[in-house]
C-alpha cells in the first residue's frame, strides 16, 4: 500500500526508501530499454553492413537474445519446404549441463522434419507462439521419442519457440531453452518476438539482395550468351559451351551435358565438368533411348523436366544402360534434365548434376529452362541462317549452271561437270556420276571426285546395265528417287553384284542417292551421289539433287533441239549447195552441146567438192574395158597420163569394175582393209564408185564415176549419185540422139 501523507510525514525514511526503490526500477527499465535499443541498433547495423550475409546477423540476434532474455542455449532454424535446418546456435560459455549435446545432435541432423505434436510441428501448422513452462510435462515429450531424447540430451525444462513469419509464410523459428522451470516473462517473449522480426527483415533483405544479384548474374549470363550467338552465327558449339558453362555456374551444378536430337538419336555437343568426365562425355557416341521410361525416353515422350534426388537410388539406373553409364562415369547424385523444344518439337536436352544429394530447387530449374530457351533460340537462328546460306548457295549454283548451259550450247560435258561439282559441294557428298540412258544401259557421261581405282570400272558400259534388283533396273522400271543408308546392307551388294562390290571395295561407298532424269516420263539418264560414311541424304538434299537433275534434263533437251536445228540447217545448206551445183552443171551442158569433156570435167569437179573427196575421175566404156575420160585432184600432166594409160576391167579387180559389174554403189571406208585392193598403186584410204544408169529409151551406154579420199577421209566421205547418159555408137547423129533423150526421159543432168 502507498504511504499516506501522514505516514510519510511520520516516517520520512520509508518515503526515501520507496523513492529510491522506484528510482532503481525506473533505472532498470531504462537500462533494459537502452540495452534493447542498443541490441536492436547493433543488429540493424550488422544487417546494414552485411547485406545478404545472414550468418553474422543470426549469431548477433542469438547473442543479444541470450543476454537480454536469460536463455541458457538456443538456435535459429530455417525452413526449406517441409524440413528445417539449424543455421545458428548459441549457449552459455563453459556450459557443462547438456546444451552442447543438444546443439550437436541438431547440427548432425542437417535437415529434419519435426515429429507430429512437437512444438516445432505446431509452429509449422500455424501456431503464433509455443511456450512450455516444463517441456517434460508436455504430451509431445511422451509421444515423440526422438523429441524426448533431444529434451533429455539438453536438460531442457522451460521452452520458448517464436516463429519467423513473412506475410503468414513460415520462414523459420527461434528456439530458447532454460534448464530450470522458469517461464519467460511477457517482456522477454515480446523482446524475443522483436528479435524474430529483425531476423525476418534480415532474411527478406538477403532474399531481395540475392534475387537482385541472381537477376544481374542471369542478365549478364544471358547477355554473354547472346553475345556469343551474335559473334558465332551458325556455329552452335561455342554457343552451347557458353550456355552450359553459365547454367552449371548459376545452378550450382559442377557437371553438365547438352545434347541435340535428330529425330532418332541424341548427340553430345557440349560437356562441362572435370577433364575426365568431359572426355568421356564427348567420346560417347549418338544414342537412341532404349526404353520410353528411361530418363531420355521420358524427354522424347513429352516430359519437360526429369529430376533425380539421388540417381544411384532411382529405378532409372536399372532401366537404362546409357543412364547407368553416365552415373558411373560421373558420380552423379542429384540431377535434372530439361528438354529443348521449339513449337512442341524436340530439339535436344540439357542435363546438369551434382555429386552430392542436394536436389535442385524450383528456381534453379526455372533458370535452367531459361538457358534451354536460349539454346533453342541459338539453334533456330543457326537453322534460319543455314537455310538462308543454303538458299543463296543453291541460287548461285543454279545461276552458274545455267550460265554454263548458256555458254556451251549443245556441249553437255561442261554442263554435267558443273552440275556434279555444285551437287557434291551443296549435298556434302564424296563423289558423284552422271549417266545417260541409251535404251539398254546407263553409260557414264560425267564423273566428279571418283577415286582413281574406281574410274576405270565406271567406264565399263556393261557395269550399269539393269539387272534384277540393282539400282539401274529400279530406275529403268520407273522409280524417281533411290537412296540407302548403307550400301553394304543392300540386297544387290549382299548378292555379290559387281557394281556394288566395286563401289564399296574401291570407292569406300556407304550412303548414296540416285535421281532419275526424265522428260515427259521418258527416261534420259540418272544422277548418283556417294558418301564414304554412313550419313543418309536428307529430304532437303534429295530435293536439291532433283533440282540439279531437272537442270540436266533442260540441258539435254536444249542440246537435242540445238542438234536437230543444226542438222536441219546443214541439210538445207547441203540442199542449196546441191541445187547450185546442179545449176552449174546444167549451164555447162547448155554451153557445150557437142563437146562432152567440159561437161564431164565440171561434173567430176562438182561431185568431188560436194563429197569432200581429194581425187576423182569419170571412166567411159571402151569395148570390154573402161577408160578415164575426166579427172580431179591430179596435175594436168598426171591427168593426161591417166586418160592415156589407165584401163579398168569390168570385173572385181577394180572399184570401177565392181561398180559396173554389180550395178550399185561401191563404198569402201578403208582400202587397206580390202585384201584385193591393198596393193593398189593409188594411195587412197576411202573410196566410192557408182555406175551411171543406162537409158532404156535411147540405149545410152554405162559410165562410172569414182571418188577417193586420202587417209582419215572416211569420216567426211559422202555418197553422191550421178546418172549420165551417153549416145550409143550405133546411132548416126549424136546431137539428135541427145536431144531426143533429153526430151523423152529428162536424162542428161545430174540428180
Amino acid at each position: 500500500m502507498s504511504a499516506t501523507p501522514d505516514s510519510t510525514l511520520a516516517n520520512p525514511e520509508q518515503r526515501i526508501a520507496d523513492l529510491e526503490r522506484q528510482l532503481a526500477e525506473y533505472r532498470a527499465e531504462r537500462d533494459e530499454a537502452l540495452a534493447e535499443r542498443a541490441a536492436t541498433a547493433e543488429i540493424l547495423q550488422i544487417i546494414n553492413s552485411s547485406p545478404g550475409d545472414l550468418t553474422s546477423v543470426f549469431n548477433a540476434i542469438l547473442e543479444k537474445a541470450h543476454t537480454l532474455c536469460g536463455i541458457a542455449f538456443g538456435s535459429l532454424l530455417i525452413r526449406e519446404g517441409a524440413e528445417f535446418c539449424v543455421v545458428a546456435a548459441r549457449e552459455k560459455d563453459n556450459d557443462p549441463s547438456g546444451g552442447s549435446r543438444y546443439i550437436k545432435v541438431r547440427r548432425e541432423q542437417d535437415r529434419f522434419r519435426p515429429p507430429e505434436g512437437t512444438p516445432l510441428w505446431r509452429v509449422s501448422e500455424g501456431a503464433r507462439l509455443v511456450h512450455l513452462s516444463d517441456a517434460t510435462a508436455d504430451d509431445s515429450y511422451y509421444h515423440a521419442p526422438a523429441y524426448a531424447r533431444l529434451i533429455d540430451a539438453g536438460g531442457v525444462r522451460t521452452l520458448l519457440l517464436v516463429p519467423l513469419r513473412k506475410d503468414d509464410e513460415l520462414l523459420g523459428a527461434i528456439t530458447a531453452f532454460r534448464r530450470e522451470v522458469r517461464p519467460f516473462s511477457e517482456k522477454e517473449i515480446g523482446l524475443l518476438q522483436n528479435f524474430a522480426a529483425q531476423a525476418v527483415i534480415a532474411m527478406e533483405n538477403a532474399r531481395l539482395i540475392t534475387e537482385t544479384r541472381e537477376a544481374l548474374e542471369q542478365q549478364a549470363a544471358t547477355a554473354e550468351v547472346l553475345g556469343v550467338i551474335n559473334s558465332s552465327p551458325g556455329d552452335l558449339v561455342p554457343v552451347f559451351d557458353a550456355i552450359l558453362e553459365k547454367a552449371t555456374q548459376l545452378c550450382e551444378a559442377p557437371f553438365g551435358v547438352l545434347r541435340t536430337w535428330d529425330g532418332e538419336r541424341f548427340h553430345v555437343i557440349a560437356a562441362q565438368g572435370d577433364p575426365e568426365f568431359t572426355e568421356w562425355a564427348r567420346g560417347y557416341g549418338p544414342f537412341a533411348p532404349a526404353d520410353p521410361s528411361s530418363p531420355a525416353g521420358r524427354i522424347v515422350s513429352g516430359e519437360e523436366v526429369v529430376r533425380f534426388a539421388d540417381a544411384p537410388e532411382g529405378e532409372a539406373l536399372s532401366i537404362s544402360a546409357g543412364f547407368r553409364a553416365l552415373v558411373e562415369a560421373s558420380g552423379m547424385r542429384s540431377g535434372v534434365i530439361v528438354a529443348l523444344r521449339k513449337d512442341g518439337a524436340l530439339r535436344g536436352n540439357v542435363t546438369v548434376f551434382r555429386r552430392e544429394v542436394r536436389p535442385f530447387t524450383e528456381k534453379q530449374i526455372a533458370l535452367l529452362q531459361n538457358f534451354a530457351a536460349q539454346a533453342v533460340i541459338a539453334m533456330e537462328n543457326a537453322r534460319l541462317l543455314t537455310e538462308t546460306r543454303e538458299a543463296l548457295d543453291q541460287q548461285t549454283a543454279t545461276a552458274e549452271v545455267l550460265q554454263v548451259i548458256n555458254s556451251s550450247p549443245g556441249d553437255l560435258a561442261p554442263v554435267f561437270d558443273a552440275m556434279l561439282e555444285k551437287a557434291l559441294h551443296l549435298c556434302g557428298a564424296a563423289y558423284g556420276s552422271m549417266h545417260a540412258w541409251d535404251g539398254e544401259a546407263f553409260p557414264i557421261v560425267a564423273l566428279r571426285g571418283v577415286p582413281p581405282a574406281l574410274v576405270e570400272v565406271f567406264r565399263e558400259r556393261e557395269l550399269f546395265k539393269p539387272t534384277p534388283g540393282n539400282v539401274a533396273e529400279r530406275i529403268a522400271a520407273g522409280e524417281t528417287v533411290i537412296r540407302a543408308t548403307d550400301l553394304r546392307e543392300e540386297p544387290h551388294y549382299l548378292a555379290g553384284a559387281r557394281p556394288a562390290r566395286a563401289i564399296v571395295e574401291l570407292g569406300a561407298g556407304r550412303s548414296y542417292a540416285c535421281i532419275a532424269l526424265r522428260k515427259d516420263n521418258a527416261l534420259l539418264g540418272a544422277l548418283t551421289m556417294w558418301r564414304t560414311e554412313i550419313r543418309p541424304f536428307t529430304d532437303k538434299q534429295i530435293a536439291l539433287l532433283q533440282s540439279f537433275a531437272a537442270q540436266a534434263v533442260i540441258a539435254m533437251e536444249n542440246a537435242r533441239l540445238l542438234g536437230e536445228l543444226r542438222e536441219r540447217t546443214h541439210q538445207l545448206e547441203q540442199s542449196l549447195e546441191y541445187q547450185t551445183a546442179t545449176s552449174d552443171v546444167l549451164q555447162v551442158i547448155s554451153r557445150s552441146t557437142f563437146d562432152l569433156k567440159p561437161v564431164l570435167d565440171t561434173v567430176i569437179h562438182t561431185a568431188a567438192r560436194l563429197c569432200q573427196a581429194e581425187v576423182g575421175h569419170i571412166a567411159t566404156r571402151d569395148g570390154d574395158v573402161y577408160r578415164p575420160l575426166a579427172g580431179f585432184g591430179v596435175s594436168p600432166t598426171e591427168r593426161e597420163a591417166l586418160i592415156r594409160t589407165r584401163v579398168f576391167n569390168a570385173d572385181n579387180t577394180t572399184f570401177v569394175g565392181r561398180a559396173v559389174s554389180e550395178g550399185k554403189v561401191i563404198h569402201v571406208a578403208d582400202v587397206q582393209t580390202e585384201p584385193a585392193y591393198a596393193s593398189s598403186p593409188v594411195v587412197v584410204r576411202s573410196t566410192v564408185s557408182e555406175p551411171f544408169s543406162q537409158c532404156r529409151c535411147c540405149a545410152w551406154e554405162n559410165r562410172s564415176a569414182s571418188f577417193h579420199s586420202d587417209a582419215g577421209g572416211s569420216s567426211r566421205s559422202r555418197t553422191a549419185r550421178s546418172n549420165w547418159c551417153a549416145p550409143s555408137p550405133t546411132r548416126r547423129s549424136s546431137r539428135w540422139r541427145t536431144r531426143a533423150c533429153s526430151a523423152s526421159c529428162g536424162n542428161g543432168r545430174m540428180r
